[in-house]
């Protein structure tokens, strides 16, 4: 149990240099013991050093709980609230951030170089090669020279380059790293957003700002001085990445270097103190003053943009991907990862196909997949958790869209096959009547060779929530009603087009299930029940094949 100081305390400082931890800080000339670090001298003979060597009556107590309301007075004023709809704001989204993202997020599962010094690093080519980006973390040391291990002579392979081969300290120390401080990053990117110039100007958040938009105030499983540790823990961990940016000449923009520095400055923490009815000191609060680094003097420069001389680029922050990480990042680990790299992603383009040994790698790491690859049972155990991901993707709303050549229903998961299962009951019985008379069923079990034919497959894309489609911001609205402007020109008239309260009255008056309207069609019934539900817009050659088979003027 940690300690607590006495309002009674006559700022001698004699304790100070006793702790071993050194846990206990000053703030506002009042000396105060952080829980975070005070460990109850567990490890230390004779007992709590500030308790042995305190010489007045009243020395240093067990920190207890404390009760009633927790009144923070004196706060530091903060930056503004962000996601002031309650949904989505908007956040630097250049690729300097999608790396620190993914850094943050999988770890030990990227593959970690090592320069001519010993020190790890990771490294991530731009624009066929012509670039790079260069991370490290600035808190811990990646160094084999300490133990004796000569560099090698040769860039290392893939395989060497995996954690797994690394010095037991060397990993222990990337490990380290919380994939939840991947959220506070993307925080940090929203702020630094509404700057005008963030590589010189601070942006100050609290930790109860920092509870609203992770979902920690509603964890009533956690106390508040709980609660504030696990927040610094999470912002000292995302500002501890150091980067080094080489980018080649792109349009107007000339070329440009960035000399490896803070990705993030935390230049303060800011402790609220306040005492109790028995004069003991508690942690009610924190405050953070961050800044960007110099990156975003070439990546989020908005004059600079306009100039030519460097880039502009932003993307729409869901707040629902935020605490839908906080969620299930422990039990679905691999399914957090992809959300968080997803949500860069999905800003290059919809349409871009992905292929599933690129998800696999964004899950869970190249080794893992190498593995799958040598070994039958770890290759069945990555199958089970890789289409448990996706099932849990589905359901907060990144619904795959699987190929139909290389990615057929017979290797898909089977939660897939049953989104075709009809809502009514009746159809229901039908469905698994025709089912259980066809030569192959749903629920069989896989084809031989699922495993080679997955690793040829692709995922057409991952719709969109819709949360993360809605756009506020004014350049948005602009380049929609250009948009829009363009399209009215170039289009004489444009066919009404079939609502899904049409489809389902024609469907009904002629009697026809779901099902049936699939096979006339050529459709798949998810299909057909997606239409009925507007959930999107049908395509005008689709259109005319539902007005035919309807019978519909």
């Amino acid at each position: 149990m940690p300690y607590t100081i006495h309002n009674h305390c006559t700022q001698c400082g004699i304790c100070v240099p006793e702790c071993p931890m050194g846990a206990i800080q000053v703030e506002h000339q009042h000396y105060w013991i952080d829980p975070a670090l005070c460990d109850n001298c567990a490890t230390v003979a004779g007992g709590p050093q500030c308790v042995v060597h305190c010489p007045i009556d009243t020395p240093p107590s067990p920190l207890e709980a404390k009760k009633g309301r927790w009144k923070e007075n004196d706060r530091v004023a903060t930056s503004p609230n962000l996601f002031l709809n309650g949904k989505t704001n908007t956040f630097a989204s250049a690729i300097v951030m999608w790396e620190g993202c993914n850094l943050l997020a999988q770890r030990q599962s990227l593959p970690w170089q090592r320069d001519a010094t010993g020190t790890f690093y990771y490294e991530r080519q731009v624009k066929q090669g012509r670039g790079r980006l260069r991370f490290w973390l600035r808190a811990e040391a990646f160094s084999l020279m300490a133990a004796g291990t000569a560099p090698s002579p040769s860039p290392p392979t893939v395989a060497a380059n995996s954690c797994a081969a690394k010095a037991p300290a060397a990993i222990a120390s990337i490990e380290k790293l919380d994939i939840r401080s991947a959220c506070l990053h993307l925080i940090y990117a929203a702020h630094a957003v509404a700057l005008d110039h963030p590589w010189e100007q601070t942006f100050v958040i609290s930790d109860r700002q920092i509870e609203q938009y992770l979902g920690l105030d509603k964890r009533r499983d956690l106390n508040k001085t709980a609660k504030i540790i696990l927040i610094r823990e999470l912002v000292q961990q995302s500002c501890g990445l150091d980067v080094e940016v080489h980018w080649p000449q792109q349009g107007r923009i000339p070329k440009f270097s960035i000399p490896r520095a803070p990705l993030w400055h935390l230049q303060e923490i800011q402790p609220s103190l306040q005492e109790d009815e028995s004069g003991r000191r508690h942690l009610v609060g924190m405050t953070f003053h961050i800044q960007a680094g110099q990156w975003a003097k070439y990546f989020l420069n908005q004059s600079g943009c306009q100039e030519g001389s460097a880039f502009y680029q932003y993307g729409l922050l869901p707040k629902s991907l935020l605490q839908t990480v906080m969620g299930m990042w422990q039990q679905h680990e691999g399914a957090a990862r992809i959300m968080l790299w997803f949500l860069f992603k999905s800003k290059l383009g919809m349409e871009q196909r992905i292929t599933v040994p690129t998800l696999m790698r964004v899950a869970y790491g190249q080794e893992k997949l190498q593995q799958g690859y040598s070994h039958r049972e770890d290759r069945k155990r990555l199958l089970r958790t890789f289409e448990g991901d996706l099932e849990v993707l589905n359901h907060y709303g990144l619904k795959p869209i699987f190929d139909p050549e290389t990615y057929p229903p017979e290797i898909q998961p089977l939660w897939a096959k049953l989104a075709d299962l009809p809502e009514d009951a009746e159809e229901a019985l039908e469905f698994w009547m025709m089912d259980g008379g066809n030569s192959s069923r749903l629920t069989d079990a896989a084809p031989r060779g699922k495993w080679n034919r997955l690793m040829q497959a692709r995922i057409l894309r991952l719709e969109i929530p819709p949360d993360w489609q809605q756009r506020s911001s004014k350049r948005d609205k602009q380049r929609n009603r250009s948009r829009a402007k363009t399209a009215n020109k170039k289009t004489v008239t444009t066919p009404r087009s079939l609502s899904g309260e049409q489809i389902v009255a024609a469907r009904k008056q002629l009697g026809m299930s779901q099902r049936s309207l699939a096979e006339k069609t050529g459709k798949s019934q998810s299909w057909i029940r997606d239409v009925e539900n507007d959930r999107f817009r049908i395509k005008l050659q689709d259109q005319n094949l539902l007005k035919k088979v309807l019978g519909l003027s």
